[in-house]
């Protein structure tokens, strides 16, 4: 698949199958994310992986539309410094995880965007540093059968081009 391929056909899975991930697959979506583009290259991310079902339960309860990291064979929450003291950094996690995304869409895996409105919470099931912020979640797995990608792109669920772009001037 290439990536202009990818961009068009790519959209949020929140249902998966039971099927788990090989090792060599999350390693592939992880190392997509250490390999975004950062601010200065700072590469400000951590990633912590999630596999144990217990553990995605209950991280799926740390965001009001968080629950379909219970279901993931895979959740990822990116933990950054403050993200109040450099405006890119959450520009930069964002960044990585477009990469993984991306990565995993091309593998036939899917995934979908948390926003963790709990941050504590998380913290203490991750044990994360209390100097890291953890603002977001991905969860990755195999679509449910309702939820697999279509062999034709629908065109749709879009603004145009033109609505959205201004060209030189508002």
């Amino acid at each position: 698949m290439n990536v202009s391929d990818a961009i068009r056909a790519k959209r949020a899975v929140r249902r998966f199958t039971e099927q788990p991930l090989s090792a060599e697959t999350v390693r592939a979506i992880l190392n997509a994310g250490r390999r975004a583009q950062s601010s200065k290259n700072t590469q400000p991310w951590h990633f912590v992986a999630v596999q144990d079902k217990a553990r995605l339960k209950a991280l799926s309860e740390c965001g009001t539309y968080a629950g379909h990291l219970a279901g993931a064979a895979l959740g990822v929450v990116i933990a950054t410094p403050d993200p109040t003291q450099r405006w890119s950094i959450m520009f930069d996690a964002g960044q990585s995880a477009s990469y993984m995304q991306l990565a995993a869409w091309e593998l036939g895996i899917g995934s979908c965007l948390a926003s963790i409105y709990e941050p504590e919470q998380a913290r203490a099931i991750l044990s994360a540093p209390p100097e890291y912020h953890l603002n977001i979640a991905l969860s990755f797995g195999y679509p449910a059968p309702e939820q697999q990608r279509p062999a034709v792109v629908p065109s749709g669920g879009r603004r145009k081009l033109d609505e959205v772009v201004h060209w030189e001037t508002w």
